[in-house]
């Protein structure tokens, strides 16, 4: 027996069920769940309904990540799940679905923004690495390091955002859907949405 999306099965609202005049058909077919997992690559396609095609992701482990109040996009490397609304489950088996809260690699965000803004995020200043930052300073020409400081002066950096360059990981939200496009591609979490999922996240580590 096939997974069928048909609704002739179902009851009437008041509880009387219909006849079952016609068997299952090939365009009410439904397919398993994918559940795509945290690993090295692993890409199926499949072909659907009209020739068209299906890329069932059955692990995944990097994806493109936005940065949307700096609009900036890498490619990152997945580290860790962390949080499912719909059930622990899905956190405890690494399960990547749309929508799941995934902790992911700061490097290459960091790599960027010292590139634009000439300051390193996530790294605590100590005495002896003031004399560090001026020799770098020195090997790049004065007309980048006035751009880079010009930059700087009207940069405004969120500070739970800034904390967690600190650790090298970035809390982020799945966006694409990878059973269906074989792609694991979100966003960086900012603002009110990761003050939230800050909040149940601790909440969950207290229980």
């Amino acid at each position: 027996m096939g997974i069928g999306r048909d609704s002739r099965h179902k009851h009437y609202k008041t509880g009387g069920r219909s006849k079952t005049s016609i068997k299952k058909r090939k365009y009410e077919m439904g397919r398993p769940a994918t559940l795509c997992k945290l690993g090295a690559k692993r890409v199926r396609p499949v072909r659907c309904r009209g020739g068209n095609m299906k890329y069932r992701a059955l692990r995944l482990d990097s994806g493109n990540y936005a940065w949307g109040s700096e609009n900036v996009t890498k490619k990152v490397r997945i580290l860790d799940v962390v949080y499912n609304a719909s059930s622990n489950e899905l956190v405890r088996t690494k399960t990547l679905l749309k929508n799941t809260i995934i902790q992911i690699d700061a490097q290459p965000f960091k790599q960027w923004y010292l590139k634009k803004f000439g300051t390193e995020l996530g790294k605590k200043a100590k005495k002896g690495e003031k004399k560090e930052e001026a020799g770098d300073e020195e090997k790049t020409s004065r007309h980048v390091v006035f751009k880079q400081k010009a930059r700087a002066s009207k940069q405004k950096l969120d500070p739970a955002l800034e904390e967690q360059f600190q650790s090298g990981r970035l809390l982020a939200c799945i966006a694409s859907r990878p059973g269906q496009c074989g792609r694991c591609d979100g966003y960086i979490l900012e603002g009110e949405e990761l003050v939230f999922y800050k909040r149940k996240l601790e909440k969950k580590k207290k229980a």
